[in-house]
């Protein structure tokens, strides 16, 4: 159960479970409720029909439509497949109903479909398109649908936010030069990573995931955005792992030689998640299971080339974090700090800590029932924690930084006391009193 929701949950057509499924669900919901006016007859669609819809007209073909005639002396609607149903012969006047098709995402199969048979022995036409139609919008829980895509907004405006409060903090971080070390260092790479990272996921729902057309056509630039959202999000991950491992190394190694830790740095942050993206392409591209259609959007076998590094950096930075707050409180117990004082400090360091090194994602993973309302309140929650993570290590690691703090007070200082021998500004003043 956990390794499905883990993958799940990473993917760059992300989050009904947490990011994935959503974007999913919710491309073709919207597709279904595009296309459910105007969808036309087998002969006109069976070309662009998907593997698990081909084995349905197989089994339509087989168990309806080579079967023999009905009474050749009775008027019947002719049995058909529309490209999603399976519809036998209709006596005039009646009403054919059958399940919603499964093989269709987002269709409720508890449902049913309904194709109405007219008086003169004729499938009923739409008035739009004038072509036989069969009615699918019972298949759709439209309700869901909303709220699917109203997530999806909560995801991009909780990006939005985060960039925002990052890019702030790293030209804040750029401007000092008092903030010029190899911690800050790894921080404005994290941040980078978060901030592009951040846009590609923004750029992914609104492109994408609210693009029936550009999913549907299953063009080369959407293949090549999803294939770029999933580097950044690894390389995001990668540049958290090597903060945690860098805050591990400085309490456990004695010395550290941080030019040479910090060149092995960009190889982890940048470097290996090329590696591994670069096979994840390669092997989708080159497969033939059906998996390279509609943008990528759904899951494949070859996404642990992506979810299986994430898997390992979450393991080895619960490590980092115990290990960490296991030193520090030994460290505080050293110089006989009150027992209370040394338990308040350590439960500080490990909250600090979790949005750095991402462990809140082992929780959202472990969804509720699909269909109920705690799952709409998991739903709401993950789509918060995701896209405002980089806002929190914004606000932890730069606003609430002392060091920045202390540069920001010096550099206000230094203004004002320009300002007030500025002789110009001096008459400027007295003038206005």
């Amino acid at each position: 159960m956990f390794s499905s929701s883990f993958t799940s949950s990473f993917s760059p057509s992300s989050s009904s479970q947490p990011l994935a499924q959503l974007a999913t669900a919710t491309t073709t919901l919207s597709s279904s409720l595009s296309s459910l006016s105007s969808f036309a007859s087998p002969s006109e669609n069976l070309t662009s029909i998907d593997d698990p819809l081909i084995k349905e007209y197989e089994k339509c073909k087989q168990g309806v439509l080579s079967n023999p005639p009905s009474d050749p002396s009775l008027k019947y609607c002719p049995r058909t497949f529309d490209g999603w149903g399976c519809w036998n012969d209709t006596p005039p006047g009646q009403t054919a109903y059958i399940p919603c098709p499964m093989a269709v995402f987002g269709f409720r199969s508890d449902r049913f479909a309904f194709k109405i048979c007219l008086e003169d022995g004729t499938w009923f036409r739409h008035p739009v398109t004038n072509k036989t139609w069969s009615n699918y919008t019972t298949c759709i829980d439209k309700d869901d649908l909303k709220f699917r895509q109203a997530v999806n907004n909560l995801y991009i405006i909780g990006y939005s936010i985060s960039v925002l409060a990052l890019i702030i903090s790293l030209i804040i971080f750029l401007s000092f030069k008092s903030l010029k070390c190899t911690r800050i260092t790894i921080h404005k790479n994290l941040f980078i990573s978060f901030i592009i990272n951040n846009l590609m996921w923004i750029m992914w729902y609104t492109l994408v995931v609210s693009n029936v057309e550009v999913v549907q056509s299953n063009r080369w630039y959407c293949q090549m955005l999803h294939v770029v959202v999933n580097y950044f999000l690894l390389a995001n991950y990668s540049w958290t792992f090597c903060e945690g491992l860098y805050l591990h190394t400085l309490l456990v190694v004695a010395f550290v030689a941080e030019e040479k830790i910090m060149k092995w740095f960009y190889v982890i942050g940048w470097g290996i998640p090329l590696i591994f993206i670069g096979f994840y392409a390669g092997f989708r591209g080159l497969s033939s299971n059906g998996k390279t259609n509609y943008c990528w959007i759904d899951e494949s076998a070859y996404s642990w080339w992506y979810t299986g590094p994430v898997l390992v950096s979450f393991v080895l930075n619960l490590f980092f974090l115990v290990n960490i707050v296991r030193v520090l409180v030994t460290k505080m117990r050293a110089v006989n700090s009150p027992d209370a004082h040394q338990t308040r400090k350590a439960v500080k360091a490990t909250l600090i800590l979790l949005p750095l090194l991402g462990l809140h994602f082992l929780v959202t993973p472990f969804r509720p029932p699909e269909g109920t309302h705690a799952e709409e309140v998991y739903e709401i929650v993950a789509a918060l924690v995701a896209s405002l993570q980089g806002l929190c290590v914004a606000i932890l690691f730069c606003f609430c930084n002392g060091e920045v703090m202390n540069a920001l007070r010096s550099f206000i200082s230094k203004q004002m006391l320009m300002r007030s021998k500025d002789p110009f500004s001096n008459r400027l003043r007295s003038t206005i009193v």
